[in-house]
Order: structure tokens, then sequence, then C-alpha cells
């Protein structure tokens, strides 16, 4: 025996003992030998942590870096006599059932151990360890394959046709099930045809997972400041055993895996075996620029100040500080209201504007200030799909989309009158459930039962309806409200459906509209700076400050708590008829909530004030005007920025303004919701 082997195998045992790892597989083999029954492969999962290996031999931290199929034979002859010497199996009889998976706890952090799909060339030939990472963008379902097999020759008077443990197949990384079972294999010792011995084939779970580099999310944005070019290609994953279903669709996941080429009739496709799955969670940034900082030191004598005059500079790229700010206000919000938790604050946009083109630039540059921010592209589909898997196994597999790549982010889907009903009908669905269904004809894709997978949608929706396009496509509704706009077009319950209704205050089709004249400025030189905000606060800027803010974990305070409540419950007594209730609909309290808190994120604080949740109300209370028309509460057409904001004096005018309007609504809480308690400050 080569005494460089010999030692590597002392090794393994003493490393398999200090880290726990020995103690697991005699655990391991106990519940193979508890169930009395002989098998052809019997799978063990090793955990392996290649510092600590190289620390006690570093020939074998070299070797299982990249040997990984080699090393994993050192661990399998280890094994064996363990279990023989320490009698853990008694039906093992051969050294060939041992199958060994070893499973590396992290790499090297080098660029040699990356595998990038986006790099050129890609080497899936050297069979050992890569890192890589990406989003998840297609799953298969869950199907099996062959852990291993026994053979036994066909003829009689050879001993490879006795009922010993000879002639086994077991898969390797990248193999297909024809290379563990088929019909032509020959005996080794008389060139006989072998026969599988069926009662010992072993199955296991597979799962086949489409991934593809996170570069793509610059792409499906519309609009990005990156204006580099790079190649994408997804990469097929698969997923075995303990494995399966460890991933989820449109999740960021990193991966250590060996590489391999799988052939499917005349094509060739790269893939890499996965030993290891871990979810990638990027941290977010820790600071916000100095100039946000100066600003709030300026504006900390008001709770409202900062988040206006953070509205009324932002997007200066796009439109000049001043205009839209009430949408670049509910935009900014909805920003920070972004995460991947399960019960997420939601705060979905809908925009009504004669000014669409403006409104589509403007919304298209805020989606590049998130990582995930997708513009949903019209020919393709909002939510998932479901297709017959490319890789000839002729199962389904569920194709991502626009919503789930999104997911943490924003999804725009564009001008929502140009969808179909069933399309609208699907996205009125996710937005009350935050969930789509997904079904799977069994006769289909060769299952015995079809199938339901439900998909979570964890992501804010943008849309936006041209009211000029749109109200030459419908007849206009008649006995209008005071305050109430004409939403006809769009079902009622999809338009609930959205946490905001805005109309955008400034039409560019005034000729004096500083809209235009920033648009003619850009036309003839795009890169121009044409502010001094601009400068001052940059794109960078603003990507780094929404990433701090969303991040922040911010707590209701009793007095907003009690403020919403009660604006809640007055609204419900005052906006009703004697049809169909009250107009208000039940997802109103958790959108005020959503508003709250993402205006108290947007202040970088932790707490939601009264005056948060007076921001909220007013937005609120706004939207629900277009729909329904004014209620007792009886507010300005543009509550929230009632007038221009040209310097320091204009800004206390508006805090006065806005402490006025906290005062109305304490009137109309204790008018039309008595049983609140609410407190009030005399002066």
């Amino acid at each position: 025996m080569d005494p460089e082997i010999q030692k590597m195998r002392e090794v393994v045992l003493v490393y398999l003992d200090r880290s726990g790892g020995l103690q697991k597989f005699v655990h391991d083999c106990k519940k193979y030998n508890d169930s009395k029954q002989s098998y052809a492969v019997y799978r063990f999962v090793i955990s392996i942590n290649p510092s600590d290996i190289a620390e006690l031999d570093a020939t074998l931290g070299n070797y299982i870096l990249h040997n990984p199929l080699q090393a994993a034979q050192i661990f399998q002859s280890v094994c064996f006599v363990a279990i023989k010497t320490l009698s853990l199996i008694e039906q093992l009889q051969t050294e060939a059932q041992i199958s060994i998976l070893l499973k590396p706890t992290h790499l090297p952090p080098l660029p040699s151990y990356v595998l990038s799909l986006s790099a050129y060339p890609f080497n899936y030939t050297s069979q050992r360890f890569y890192m890589s990472e990406g989003i998840v963008i297609a799953m298969g379902t869950v199907t099996k394959y062959t852990q291993g097999a026994r053979f036994l020759c066909t003829e009689e008077t050879c001993p490879f046709s006795e009922g010993r443990f000879r002639c086994i197949r077991v898969h390797c990384p990248g193999a297909t099930e024809s290379a563990t079972v088929r019909t032509d294999f020959v005996c080794s010792l008389c060139s006989s045809p072998l026969q599988e011995d069926m009662k010992f084939r072993v199955l296991g779970d597979k799962q086949i997972v489409e991934m593809i580099d996170a570069k793509i999310l610059n792409a499906l944005k519309g609009y990005s400041i990156d204006k580099s070019h790079f190649r994408i290609q997804a990469f097929t994953l698969f997923l075995r055993d303990e494995l399966a279903n460890k991933m989820t669709i449109g999740n960021h996941y990193r991966i250590i895996g060996i590489p391999a080429c799988v052939q499917n009739g005349l094509q060739m496709t790269a893939c890499i075996e996965v030993n290891s799955v871990q979810l990638y969670k990027p941290n977010g940034p820790s600071f916000v620029s100095e100039n946000f900082k100066y600003l709030l030191s300026l504006t900390s004598n008001s709770c409202w100040r900062f988040t206006a005059v953070l509205a009324n500079i932002f997007a200066s790229q796009v439109v000049p500080p001043g205009t839209y700010n009430t949408l670049k206000l509910a935009i900014l919000l909805s920003l920070v209201q972004t995460c991947e938790k399960e019960n997420a604050d939601y705060l979905d946009l809908l925009i009504m504007t004669s000014d669409p083109l403006v409104i589509d630039r403007l919304l298209n540059y805020s989606l590049c200030l998130l990582p995930r921010g997708i513009r949903h592209p019209p020919s393709s589909d909002i939510f998932p799909s479901v297709s017959k898997d490319k890789h000839g196994t002729g199962s389904a597999s569920i194709q991502a989309c626009s919503a789930v790549l999104a997911k943490g982010g924003i999804c725009y889907i564009g001008d929502l009158s140009s969808y179909k009903k069933d399309k609208l009908e699907l996205l009125q669905s996710v937005l009350e459930s935050r969930t789509t269904t997904v079904f799977i004809p069994g006769k289909k894709y060769g299952e015995e039962a079809d199938q339901q997978v439900t998909v979570s949608v964890q992501t804010n929706f943008w849309s936006f309806v041209d009211v000029d396009s749109s109200s030459k496509k419908h007849i206009q509704k008649e006995n209008f409200l005071i305050g109430q706009m004409d939403v006809s077009l769009i079902p009622v319950n999809l338009v609930d459906g959205f946490g905001l209704l805005i109309y955008n205050e400034f039409p560019s089709c005034h000729l004096s509209s500083p809209v235009v004249h920033h648009t003619l400025k850009k036309a003839i030189n795009p890169e121009a700076m044409l502010y001094k905000v601009s400068q001052q606060f940059r794109t960078q800027d603003y990507e780094e400050f929404i990433l701090f803010a969303r991040n922040l974990h911010v707590e209701l305070s009793s007095e907003a708590e009690s403020l919403i409540q009660g604006y809640y419950l007055a609204s419900r007594r005052v906006r009703r008829d004697s049809i169909h209730g009250s107009t208000l609909s039940a997802s109103a309290l958790k959108i005020l909530i959503s508003l709250a808190k993402a205006h108290a994120k947007l202040s970088l604080r932790q707490r939601v004030l009264e005056e948060d949740a007076v921001i909220a109300v007013l937005l609120l209370e706004s939207s629900l005007t277009l729909k329904h028309g004014t209620s007792p509460l009886c507010v300005a057409p543009n509550p929230v920025f009632p007038f221009d904001l040209s310097d320091e004096n204009s800004l206390q005018q508006r805090d006065i303004y806005l402490m006025q309007c906290h005062h109305q609504l304490l009137k109309f809480i204790s008018a039309y919701s008595p049983g609140i308690h609410i407190n009030t400050n005399e002066e």
C-alpha cells in the first residue's frame, strides 16, 4: 500500500474522531443495521471543514479540494474498516457497497475556487469542488434516481453469478441514469451479460434546478446606470436526496459542488452536482452619506421636514426638483418597505396619469435603486408557469417570472390597462394573498396525480394607468362624487388591492411646466447635471440610503397605533353605502401601518410616531378620495405637499399646515369613533 495513502487514512480517522463525524457515522450505521435489510449501496454524508483538515495534513486537504472523488475513496476505506472492526452493519459485505458524499463547509476565498457562468471559459472538465452563486429561475419536481444497484452474471458457472455483492454500479457526480442502470453491462470475469438483481436497487430523490448569475437582475431593470456588457447563461444544478426541496424559486444561493457535463441526445449540458447549499443574504450598507447626515441634522427640529426635502430633490436626474413630490414620496416609501420576510408590510402603487412617458421614466429610474427592481417585459409571464423539463426526464419544471425574480424588491408591470381580464384577475388574487398557485397536470408530466404548488410572491407592485388613452377605450361614468376619479376601466377590487392610488399633479402638457424644460435639456445633453442637488445627492447615495433605511426595524408607538385605529374605525363608519356596507377595504388598516412604518424608516427612526401616522392617514385619505369621493375629513387634493417647497419658510408653513391636519384628524376621530382614546395636545 502507498505509504502516503495510508497516512491520509490515519488523518481521516483522527479528523472524524475530533470533529464528531465518527459519532454521527456510528449513528447512521445503527439505522442501517436496525433495518435488517440488505442494500446494494449504503450512503453516508460526511461534513468536512477544509481548513481543519489542511491543518492536520496539507496533502489530504489539497486532495479533498482538488480530487474529491479520489478523496471520497479514502474516506470509504476508513469507513469500511470501522464498520467491520466495530461490527456496525452486519449485512455489509464489500467496501464497494459504501458510497461517501463529502460535504465541505466552505472553500478557500480565492478566485480559482469560484465558478462564474458570466465568465469564459467555463471549466467543467476538472471534477473538483467549486463555489458558485446565483438566483434560482426554474425548479423541477422531485423524481427518483438510482443511487446504486447490484448485478449478477448470467453465466451460472461464473463465480460472479452467486448472490454476493461483486458487481455494483454506484451513481457518480454528473452521471445519467443510464450510466448506473442499463442492460448492456458485461461481466469483467467471463464477459457474459450482467443482469440486475432488482430487489437490491437503492433509489434516492433527485431535483433539477436552473440557476443564473445575479447579474441578470441588472439586465431586467429596463434602465441601468451600469453600462458594462456581460454574458449571462443559466446553468443546471442536480440536488439529490437530503438536498431535494432545499431551494426556493427566486432565492439567491451560494452552492458548493462538482461541475460535470451531461449528454442529452446530441446536446451536451454543463451542470453542477451540488454538495452544499447556503441561502445568500447580502449585507446592506451600515451607513448613509455625509450629505444625508447633514440634511438630517438641519431638519431635526421637525419630524416632517427631512422626508419632505428627500422627496423634493429625489430623482433630479429624471424630473426637476419640486415636481411630482407626492408621487416621489410614495415611491420612496414603497422602496423602503421591501424585504424578503413572509409577513412583510407591502406597499403597492397605482398611478393615474396623463403623462405616461415621464412617469415611466421616473419609475424606471427608481427601480434601479434596489438590487431587485424588475421591469416586467410584456411578452413574458408576470407569475410562474409550468413547462416540460428540457433534460429529457419528462417531468414538470416551474419557471420563474418577473414577480418571483423581484423577491424582496419591486415588480414594475407598466400600463395596467394593457392587460387582459384573466391577467388582471390573477394579479388581484396575488395582491390579496401574496401567493400564486401553479397547477401541474399529472398525466401530461408523467405523474400519477395532479399537483398544486403554491409559490410565495414577496414583492411590491408598481403600475400606472394613462387616463387620456383609457378614456377613449370606454364610456365614462356619470354622477361622480366630489373628489372622485373615474377608474372604472380597472376592476374595483383590483384598485383596492393596490395600497395607494395616486394622481400626479404636474401634467407636462402645460408649455410653462419645468418638466418640459428639463426634458428638452436632457434630450440635448443626456449626461448633463442640470441641478446642484444632483451632485450633492447622487444616485449612489440614494441607493445606500434606501438599503440602509429598509433594514431598520421599527416599532409602532401606542400614540401612533391609537391614531391609526381611530382613523380606520371612523372611516369605516363614514365611508359606507346601504347596499355594500363599508367601502373601506379590509386591507386599509395594513396599508396605514405600512405607510406609517415606511415614513419612520425614511426618517431614519426606529419608532413610529404620531407624525408618521398623520402622513400615512393623509396619503391613504387622498387615495380613498380618488376612489370613492371625499369624506367628512375633507382633505385637500394634494394634502401632503399643498404648496411648493422653495426655502425654509415654506417648510415652516408646511409644518403648520400638517399640525392643523393633525388637529382636524383628532376631531374627526372623536366625532366618528368616540370609543377610541386619543391623547390630544391642548396647545
